[in-house]
């Protein structure tokens, strides 16, 4: 059974999306009751590139993905129940084949 929350109470979230690559990643951002910001996507079959301002943590809620972090040749996958973390002032590349994934992006 799964760590992930299945929801989040007493929030704000955001309203207007978050739209990259053309529509193909789309995600909300939710702000939790003690500040931290999260934001809540799904992303569709390709590959993309992130670039990280902070550190991020990031939660796949269903689906899978291949993951490559900046700086590393291998390529990891992440399916449902699972999370990676990004460096901050770094990037990764998130890449799904298939289906769509859904993710938790928290901000360390």
């Amino acid at each position: 059974m799964s760590s992930l929350p299945t929801q989040f109470a007493g929030v704000t979230a955001v309203t207007k999306a978050n739209i990259y690559f053309d529509g193909k990643v789309v995600s909300h951002t939710v702000l939790m009751p003690d500040g931290a910001k999260k934001t809540l996507g799904i992303i569709y079959p390709g590959s993309y590139h992130f670039g990280t301002a902070a550190p991020e943590r990031m939660e796949i809620v269903a689906g899978t993905c291949q993951v490559t972090l900046d700086g590393a040749t291998a390529e990891k996958e992440y399916h449902a129940g699972t999370a990676f973390d990004v460096p901050g002032k770094s990037g990764f590349t998130i890449a799904v084949s298939s289906g769509i994934c859904e993710y938790i992006c928290s901000f360390l």
